[in-house]
């Protein structure tokens, strides 16, 4: 019988192996492909980087599976050998809010793959700067949380950047407690991003309530923090852990699950239509009664989802607002196009930040 078992074993291993090579050689003609659209593109004198293109692969793919693979499978390998396309046609380089394993870059990991050149900053400031100068093809930077909401350093800057909104990816963020032990008696210092102390706050105090809680930056120079301290911890990614050759001490400790961040990739294409998509607007009204009201009616009359509206000061005049709204659509829809001539001769300054594909919220 255990004879039959491994006769069995072998000649699957066998078919693996046999599947194995023409998957090796179906991914190298893809390829191939891949690079002859590059050649075509650097011809034409276009981007590399077709995120409208992408979604719709993505989207085709997800459609035509049928399992067991899972979605988020699909996604992640494709993601991948996209990326091996990409490195073959130009090395992308594209900057995030660092420093390495913050969330930020996770995300960027996410959305481009490792095929790129990926360089972390020490500001949102700094990504848009880098970006506008060419110094990077894109950037990746946080826009909003979940549970926290907006952040609105990234809003401000849109406020004064001529970059568009290319992309948007969420990220579900999860916090672990991390230390050199892995041992929870041992900690008599917590190191985190404040934002991370507010999602963990009963975790904490229910677990660590002696512990002192020490703000960072992010949770990265955090898990190093707690690398180089003995008695320390650190709230962060399990992707810190790997890196700073941290032990997990316990997982998941967010008070709130289904914690999400968007992250918005930065950059200068116009991305066009999938039939999916979100179009952002910043706008400035009249300081008068009843301005906002009346900037926004041609989105409700035309029938228009807005699934999002901030306002933030302007800075230049007090008591002054600027507005951003995302609604769903695309600026290459003609509805979407008239809605938003129409609200330009209403309010007194509309500029578009770019229509792009929604992202899959986790």
């Amino acid at each position: 019988m255990e004879n039959d078992t491994d006769s069995r074993i072998l000649k699957l291993r066998n078919d693996i192996d046999a599947i194995d090579e023409k998957l090796l050689l179906l991914i190298n003609q893809r390829l191939e492909h891949a690079l002859e659209v590059g050649r075509i593109k650097a011809q034409r004198g276009t981007q590399v980087l077709d995120s409208t293109r992408e979604t719709m692969v993505l989207q085709r793919l997800t459609d035509l599976n049928r399992g067991p693979m899972s979605k988020k499978s699909v996604h992640q390998i494709f993601k991948q050998i996209i990326s091996a396309s990409r490195e073959l046609q130009t090395l992308h380089r594209v900057c995030y809010l660092g420093p390495e394993a913050t969330f930020t870059h996770l995300a960027a990991l996410s959305h481009f793959g490792t095929s790129v050149s990926l360089i972390p900053l020490t500001s949102i400031r700094d990504v848009f700067a880098e970006v506008e100068k060419g110094g990077c093809h894109y950037g990746v930077v946080p826009v909003e949380n979940s549970i926290e909401g907006a952040v609105n350093y990234t809003l401000d800057l849109f406020f004064e950047s001529d970059l568009k909104i290319c992309a948007e990816k969420y990220q579900a963020i999860s916090h672990d407690l991390l230390s050199k032990t892995g041992t929870l008696s041992d900690i008599r210092i917590v190191y985190s991003h404040p934002q991370a102390f507010g999602q963990c706050r009963s975790w904490l105090e229910k677990y660590l309530p002696d512990a002192h809680l020490q703000e960072c930056g992010s949770t990265a120079i955090a898990a190093q923090k707690a690398s180089e301290e003995s008695g320390s911890a650190a709230i962060a990614s399990s992707e810190a852990a790997r890196m700073y050759g941290l032990q997990v001490i316990a997982s998941r400790i967010e008070d709130i699950a289904r914690n999400t961040t968007r992250f918005l990739v930065i950059g200068r294409d116009a991305v066009h239509r999938t039939g999916t998509d979100k179009t952002s607007v910043l706008f400035v009204t009249s300081h008068v009664p009843g301005a906002l009201y009346k900037t926004l009616k041609p989105i409700a009359e035309n029938g228009i989802n807005m699934v999002k509206l901030e306002s933030r000061p302007t800075r230049h005049e007090n008591w002054s607002y600027f507005f951003m709204a995302d609604i769903e659509g695309h600026l290459e829809d003609p509805i979407i196009k008239e809605t938003l001539e129409e609200m330009k001769g209403i309010c007194l300054y509309l500029k578009c930040l770019g229509s792009y594909p929604k992202g899959n919220e986790e």
